[in-house]
């Protein structure tokens, strides 16, 4: 063992806990109550800001053990698991106040970047609830337990029943529970479960080789519980149904356990900004296009190029594409755009450009954008420091930004969606 490891492992001992009384200043990206501490901020998940409050504190982290006096904003949690489970962190947070909480983030972000632009009102778009979830399960000493991370911690927290999801994936938690009878020995695995017109498509992860005994009682099983499709890890075990979504006329059959918006307002409400910012474009390159929810529905009135680095995802697009009348031209193209953005150069035959990148957001390919001619860039993006980012490199390169909406299909949480509106100045 090197020294820099003896000095990690002897410096790692539990911090001294105090017991202190705070009053909560502001609230933090991620929902926790903030206090000033005599050494620098404390962290106080299930505090507000205006609460004074009591809490045991270790360094920079304190664990609320009373409201001594409660802000006016303060409700009650829906959910009897809250603050054990680590999905959600301001079920506390009065509605009216999250939705300013979210856009003061997004406002904030830019703010950050040195961008003076009026931020919309944000919209809620968490409509019937999740369509996607995705459940751990853990098999010990003969007992299966199904549940979500508990709050900062690796440990499972068990659930029968959780508030944010649509009605119709609640029987997910027990799928998986009875999918994993058919798996014993696996300790771990985890049951993504997304919610279609036709029922439920769960795909197992972490499943390992499946032998018949295996395949035959997960086929069973899929079938008593009248799942659409069951895949492990990414191979068909049964397809019942196809699992399909209605998407800008075309019929979509999206790839196992494929990214989808989280909920179906928000993927609608994204969209009809997209749409409104695209005008009347007649090409439009679609990045980081997955399978093709905004290229479907741009395909209405634009051809369009959609380039991501998901095979399988441009598959289920190209097929849906194929499959629906009155579409115009739908090129597909396989890409890295992390590390091979399309050029400027290429950019030029579009008149609008929409990218929608993972968290990490799209900096190589906003250079290449910056550069280029094209009229009209629609940026949609899942975290308020990378869009700021990508903003600030558009903007820089002679872009206006014109408009920017928040939109909310994570309840509870402090995720949030933006739509950005971009002009050639």
């Amino acid at each position: 063992m090197n020294g820099r490891s003896r000095k990690r492992k002897g410096g790692g001992g539990p911090k001294r806990t105090a017991r202190l009384e705070l009053t909560i200043i502001r609230l933090g990206r991620h929902g926790d109550g903030i206090a000033e501490g005599e050494t620098g901020p404390v962290f106080v998940a299930g505090a507000l800001p205006g609460e004074r409050i009591e809490a045991d504190v270790a360094g920079e982290r304190g664990r609320l053990l009373r409201v001594l006096e409660a802000a006016p904003e303060r409700v009650s949690a829906p959910c009897p698991l809250f603050g054990a489970c680590g999905g959600c962190s301001v079920q506390h947070l009065a509605m009216a106040t999250s939705a300013e909480w979210k856009r003061g983030a997004v406002a904030t972000a830019l703010a950050n970047r040195g961008i003076d632009v009026p931020v919309d009102t944000l919209i809620d778009a968490h409509g019937a609830g999740r369509r996607r979830v995705t459940l751990h399960v853990r098999q010990e000493s003969g007992q299966i337990r199904v549940g979500f991370m508990r709050a900062r911690s690796h440990d499972l927290l068990e659930i029968d029943h959780c508030p944010v999801l649509a009605p119709e994936l609640e029987g997910a938690i027990g799928a998986a529970r009875e999918l994993a009878r058919c798996l014993p020995g696996r300790r771990r695995l985890d049951v993504t479960a997304t919610l279609t017109e036709t029922g439920l498509d769960v795909a197992l992860l972490s499943a390992g080789e499946l032998d018949y005994a295996a395949l035959t009682g997960l086929s069973e099983t899929a079938d008593r519980l009248d799942l659409a499709r069951l895949s492990a890890d990414g191979d068909p075990v049964v397809t019942r149904r196809d699992p399909v979504l209605s998407i800008g006329g075309a019929k979509l059959l999206p790839p196992a356990g494929g990214f989808l918006q989280a909920t179906a307002a928000g993927e609608t409400a994204l969209a009809a900004l997209m749409l409104e910012h695209a005008g009347n474009c007649e090409r439009v390159i679609d990045l980081f296009a997955g399978c093709g929810p905004f290229t479907l529905r741009l395909a209405r009135q634009a051809q369009v190029d959609a380039f991501d680095s998901d095979a399988k995802a441009l598959a289920a697009l190209d097929a849906a594409w194929r499959g629906a009348p009155g579409l115009k031209a739908v090129v597909t193209k396989k890409r890295d755009l992390f590390e091979n953005p399309v050029a400027a150069e290429d950019l030029k035959p579009h008149d609008a450009a929409l990218f929608d990148p993972p968290r990490a957001g799209a900096e190589a390919q906003a250079r290449e954008l910056a550069r280029s001619s094209v009229a009209t860039v629609i940026a949609v993006s899942c975290e308020p420091a990378t869009f700021a980012r990508d903003a600030e490199i558009l903007i820089q390169g002679g872009y206006r930004l014109e408009r920017v909406t928040p939109v909310d299909q994570f309840r509870f949480t402090g995720h949030v969606e933006i739509v950005g509106m971009f002009r050639r100045a």
